[in-house]
């Protein structure tokens, strides 16, 4: 048998060898043991085991932290518990510059050290057990370290996050607004009718962004809310401690894996812009669909538990009443929405969405408006359509001039360019009125697509529109429109169909 000169001979040997002592001589429980004849003469000289004889190791050169660490260090420790080791080697090397700066690990190992045997007591965390069909989980995640945009317009969003913690199935809804009731109810329920079944309890993390600059009233009235929400599916509504976030725990870190393969995707896709809101929407859900894949069989497991959806969605929206002023708008959550001037002083019904609003008159829907914001300095915010007051700014078209909301008129880029280049090369008055006509022909003519590449070519070549050969290109073509001709019948002809009848 072959020795590996230099190896030490550790417990387990030495036990083997004792062992074998009781019936084999030296030579031969040392070769079956694997140490040599020597070593086992050296065992029956000493028959500690090599552990027990080990020295202990001692300090070989001088602690550089000597009558530094207990004299400076230790009372920043209790003075300050939550001070960072760095802060404290850079106080020490301010307090003693002859100190070496290569003692800063030895610094971090003897602080971590004295925490571990005189810190203050941590908050431990205690795993749960999870049972299927018991628990949902909802919470909201930023999305602006993506910068996606929409037709290169950035995108101000979030994503509401729906997770069933046993299974791992997860929901996602693209979010345009803040952490709001309507944003919750419609990304919760979404993600209820998708599973096909609601857990028995639901729990939030307090709503605490929706219930800020809220009076007692309101807070209330949003926790009644939320509490009806989560009867009408038979759950029960529980929320984790506001400020405790590892109590979320089971949403919070799939989080990161959610943004992680989102963001994987989008470096595949080769681009962050989208065509519009859906394509975005679209791209989110393929994402949420393949990690759901990996989790079918949990899924569909815990989906025959759920409890079963009842008859119908309940109401994932905020109403209220607004009354249509003389300037054919309404002004909602300090934004100002434009609607068509035949509804100047209606009181409309309006259902507030997180991304749009239904207006209703009676029980009879109007129209759907997209959800604008206002501004973070406390500027109102504007969506408008120029298509609701362009038959009145045809008669007053000098009005356009001092337009309180007379950029977002604008249907397209082009046709503010158009503007400003018409304002500095002609009278107001002309101005005025070419810019109004331009915006008449493509309502008119439902044009403004095609209007606005015409225009943003007159731009770039540094002309003012032809209005004479707009007018050509975009009138009707009389050829286009059918003959009818009408032949009327002799009356006599009805009275033989009546005597066919009585016969």
């Amino acid at each position: 048998m072959s020795f590996m000169p230099g190896r030490h001979v550790n417990d387990h040997q030495m036990r083997l060898y004792m062992k074998l002592r009781h019936t084999h001589a030296v030579p031969i429980a040392a070769a079956k043991a694997s140490i040599s004849t020597a070593t086992g003469y050296r065992i029956e000289g000493d028959p500690r085991l090599p552990s027990q004889r080990q020295v202990q190791r001692e300090r070989r050169r001088p602690d550089p932290l000597a009558g530094i660490f207990d004299e400076d260090v230790v009372p920043m420790l209790q003075a300050a518990p939550g001070l960072r080791s760095v802060a404290i080697f850079e106080e020490i090397c301010r307090r003693h510059p002859e100190l070496d700066g290569r003692i800063r690990r030895t610094l971090e190992r003897r602080i971590r050290t004295w925490r571990a045997i005189h810190g203050p007591e941590q908050e431990v965390i205690f795993r749960q057990v999870h049972e299927p069909g018991r628990l949902g989980l909802s919470d909201f995640t930023e999305m602006s370290d993506e910068h996606v945009t929409i037709v290169g317009v950035p995108l101000d969003h979030r994503l509401y996050h729906f997770r069933l913690i046993w299974s791992g199935f997860e929901h996602v809804h693209v979010i345009l607004g803040g952490e709001s009731y309507v944003a919750l109810a419609e990304g919760l329920q979404n993600a209820l009718w998708a599973v096909g079944g609601a857990p028995v309890e639901h729990r939030s993390d307090s709503l605490s962004a929706a219930f800020r600059n809220l009076d007692a009233d309101a807070r209330q009235d949003l926790t009644l809310r939320y509490d009806a929400l989560c009867e009408h599916y038979g759950m029960t509504p529980t929320r984790n401690n506001r400020g405790v976030a590892h109590e979320n725990g089971g949403i919070e870190s799939p989080h990161g894996h959610l943004k992680a393969a989102i963001k994987d995707a989008l470096l595949m896709r080769g681009s962050r812009d989208f065509d519009d809101l859906a394509s975005y929407r679209h791209f989110i859900d393929e994402v949420v669909s393949r990690k759901n894949r990996r989790n079918g069989p949990r899924i569909d497991a815990e989906r025959a538990v759920l409890q079963p959806l009842p008859g119908a969605r309940t109401s994932d929206y905020e109403e209220t009443i607004v009354t249509v002023t003389s300037t054919s708008s309404f002004t909602l959550r300090k934004v100002f929405y434009t609607v068509p001037s035949r509804l100047i002083g209606h009181r409309l019904r309006v259902r507030l969405y997180d991304d749009r609003l239904d207006l209703f008159i009676g029980g009879t829907h109007l129209m759907t408006l997209p959800r604008g914001r206002s501004f973070n300095n406390g500027s109102h915010g504007h969506v408008v359509d120029y298509r609701h007051v362009i038959h009145s700014l045809r008669r007053k078209p000098m009005a356009l001039l001092k337009l309180v909301y007379r950029d977002q008129l604008f249907p397209r880029e082009p046709y503010r360019q158009t503007f400003d280049r018409l304002i500095a090369a002609l009278p107001e008055r002309i101005a005025c009125r070419q810019m109004v006509e331009l915006l008449a022909m493509a309502h008119e003519r439902a044009c403004e697509a095609e209007l606005a590449e015409l225009l943003a070519a007159d731009v770039a070549a540094n002309r003012l529109p032809d209005m004479d050969a707009l007018r050509i290109r975009f009138a009707p073509d009389p050829a286009a429109l059918p003959d009818v001709v009408v032949e009327l019948v002799p009356l006599v002809t009805y009275d033989v169909l009546l005597a066919g009848e009585a016969a």
